[in-house]
């Protein structure tokens, strides 16, 4: 009879995560699952194509984007749960090599000819490209730097061309260079929050999770001290 009762009150949730905090919720999910018995499945892509795939029917219940823009148009367009929307962790952006001695701590690499590639998210689709773009037009190195530019559908994809040495350079999310609130390894320089817009992450419940208990658990769960610390380690704030 208990099994049964606990069976009839958990449930499996589908989230839309944005590629930077996928290595971020993986971690968090084992301690939701386990407090909560509901049950987390994990959809990763670019905050962009999740919207089109959304507004196109698709059956994910909580978005967790990459930006603020894109979890407000999906609100004002009848997607999401009006007053559902949170800024669930600030992201920052990290000029990163496998290489120890490339990067150096002003960023003066971009201005030099010790590289071939620079990997970047494609700025159409995902927020932390378009912060990358702006930041590179801000330091006045864009120009010179765009036949060097190589793009990843995601983040994800941008950290494995530098991961891969396909480019030796990537500006990604400073949480793709942290493992248990340490560098990975390489060079990185974090660059100055001035260079372009704040990476403020929201999380939003859409229209398919209303219904769905272990949607609002985990968007409460989200907002919860132990969340938000293992969040802080892996290179977020909030």
């Amino acid at each position: 009879m208990g099994l049964l009762a606990h069976n009839a009150w958990t449930a499996e949730v589908q989230v839309a995560v944005a590629a930077n905090f996928s290595a971020t919720l993986q971690a968090l999910v084992p301690a939701f699952e386990k407090e909560s018995g509901h049950q987390v499945r994990l959809i990763t892509g670019a905050t962009g194509k999740f919207y089109a795939q959304i507004k196109n029917g698709a059956p994910f219940e909580v978005l967790l984007a990459a930006d603020s823009q894109t979890p407000l148009l999906l609100e004002q367009e009848g997607f999401a749960a009006p007053g559902s929307r949170f800024t669930y962790a600030i992201g920052r952006l990290v000029l990163w090599s496998r290489q120890p001695d490339l990067v150096d701590d002003q960023g003066e690499v971009l201005r030099s000819h010790r590289f071939k590639r620079l990997a970047i998210a494609d700025p159409r689709l995902a927020p932390y490209g378009a912060a990358a773009m702006q930041a590179l037009e801000r330091m006045g190195v864009l120009p010179q730097l765009k036949d060097r530019l190589v793009q990843g559908d995601s983040v994800a994809q941008a950290y494995q061309f530098v991961a891969s040495g396909n480019a030796e350079l990537g500006l990604i999310a400073r949480a793709q260079t942290m493992v248990d609130g340490k560098p990975v390894g390489g060079s990185y320089w974090l660059l100055p929050e001035n260079l372009h817009s704040p990476l403020r992450q929201d999380a939003v419940l859409l229209k398919a999770g209303e219904g769905n208990r272990a949607a609002w658990a985990l968007l409460q769960y989200l907002q919860s001290p132990q969340a938000r610390a293992l969040m802080r380690n892996h290179g977020y704030s909030h």
